[in-house]
């Protein structure tokens, strides 16, 4: 696993992931996985969740076949075929398994627990028309939530498109 976290010499490189019809393992299924199916969805990627307990919203996905699901703990091997993955467990060990099988994979994956250990991060984004608003403010998702919330009022005011 790399021990190098970002700062500013080393800021995270941003990217825009192209997801639609692509595979992506969220292992987890609390309130963190049910935030980051919803914005997976949205842009159209095919969600596999592996746990094995699942919100009543996520399982609502499984039924209406938007989601599919192992209900069960994750064991090595989920991550194949994924282009990304995401440890959202409440399990740092399980989190720590995830995040080495995808680094081994060289996939990228974030780790919800602790964002230093993964390999991504999800910023705070919105969307307004064509534009998309991402917002990563080195680990502090109050500061980044409250920074795209501006943005995203300047763009809806008109100042921005």
């Amino acid at each position: 696993m790399h021990d190098h976290g970002p700062g500013p010499s080393h800021p995270p490189y941003p990217a825009g992931l192209l997801l639609v019809g692509r595979r992506v393992v969220v292992v987890g299924g609390g309130r963190v996985a049910r935030r980051r199916i919803r914005t997976l969805l949205e842009a159209g990627a095919r969600v596999h969740v592996v746990a094995p307990d699942v919100l009543d919203e996520i399982r609502d996905h499984v039924r209406h076949g938007r989601v599919s699901l192992a209900e069960r703990g994750y064991v090595a091997g989920d991550l194949d075929g994924a282009w990304y993955a995401m440890a959202a467990t409440d399990d740092p060990s399980v989190n720590e398994a995830v995040v080495a099988e995808a680094e081994g994979a060289r996939m990228f994956c974030v780790r919800a627990d602790d964002a230093l250990r993964g390999t991504a991060w999800t910023p705070a984004s919105g969307h307004h028309g064509a534009i998309t608003v991402a917002v990563m403010a080195n680990r502090d998702p109050e500061t980044a939530a409250a920074t795209r919330d501006t943005l995203m009022r300047a763009l809806e005011d008109g100042a921005g498109g």
